[in-house]
Formats: structure tokens, sequence, C-alpha cells
């Protein structure tokens, strides 16, 4: 998937800066496509030179001008044709993964605190996507919500994130486990 397709899902929100897409992708769609502030800007730009989004700047006092980007009805179809087409299957490439497969007694420690902090991140990572979810909900019952809003995708792709962190705590939690018998056993 490129980056633009995640940008014009972003978009259909509505008209944003491009600093409010990098907020809403740290926020919102880091669970399934993370993007650095470099390569947003440089999306934006090449989208906006074919078609995909307009851009207007917004004169503002005391700060820099702002520009804010829409997607415009050809964005629109290459969204359209995007979602036509069938998903790719998910490729994980996982640095820590790569440890705890190659880990000896002697790793351990280093391997522990790696999965250690993992856990740590996956909590907080839990924590602002189930924050997220409350501001959603808004007090309505996840039903009212489903019933009332106006796009479910970004609630069903949060949900999606946050099973994901779930599961990482729960698998750090059991590795952490393990490596400490392992460690204990070895002196």
């Amino acid at each position: 998937m490129a980056l633009r397709n995640a940008v014009l899902a972003a978009l259909l929100e509505g008209e944003a800066s491009g600093y409010d897409l990098a907020k809403g992708f740290d926020a919102s769609v880091a669970n399934f496509w993370m993007a650095t502030p470099q390569q947003l800007y440089k999306e934006l730009d090449r989208m906006a030179a074919e078609g995909l989004i307009e851009t207007r700047v917004v004169q503002q006092e005391r700060r820099p001008n702002k520009r804010l980007h829409a997607i415009t009805p050809a964005g629109r179809a290459a969204l359209r044709e995007f979602i036509a087409e069938p998903a790719k299957p998910t490729a994980i490439r996982d640095e820590m993964m790569v440890k705890v497969q190659g880990m000896e007694t002697e790793d351990a420690p280093a391997v522990r605190a790696a999965v250690a902090e993992k856990l740590e991140w996956s909590k907080a990572k839990l924590a602002r996507y189930e924050r997220l979810r409350g501001r959603l909900l808004d007090g309505r019952s996840e039903q009212a919500y489903l019933a009332e809003a106006e796009r479910v995708g970004p609630y069903l792709t949060l949900l999606r994130g946050i099973s994901f962190e779930q599961e990482n705590i729960r698998w750090a939690e059991f590795a952490l486990s393990v490596i400490e018998r392992r460690l204990a056993a070895s002196v």
C-alpha cells in the first residue's frame, strides 16, 4: 500500500494540514500505517501535483501560514480504485523477533530488556488507543456509535489496533516469564 492511500483515507475526515495529518497518523492510524512527517509532506506535494488533493493557504497572524489539504474527486476515485484491489498479505518484519529467535542464555538479559521495553511501549500505545476510543464513543455504547456514526472505518481500524496491542502485551508478559525462568535456571 502506498502512503498516498493512507493519506487519502485520512482526508475523508475532512480538510487537514500536514501537521494535523502527522498527528492523526500518530494517534489514529499508527496501528496500521507508519510515516514520518518528512515522508508525509513529500507525499502531499506529489499528490497535489497529481490532482489527488487540493491545497489552500490560510494566512495566520503570529504563526506561519497554514496549508490545508482536501481530497479531490480524482483522489476519491483513486482511493476507490485502491479499495477495490485485493489486499496484499501482511508482511511482518520485527527486529525484536529476530533477537528472540536467536537468543541463547548469555543473550537473554539483552532480550529481556528489549521485551520489557516492548511491553511498556505496547501498554502506553493501548492506553492511547483506549482514550481515542473513549473520545469516539463520547459516552455512547459501541452499538449506538456504530448505528449513528457517519464513518465506521476509523473505529474498526482502531479496534484492530487495540486487539493488536493487547496481544503484544499478552505475548510480552509470557515471554518475560519464560526468559526469567531460563535465567534463573542458568545460575
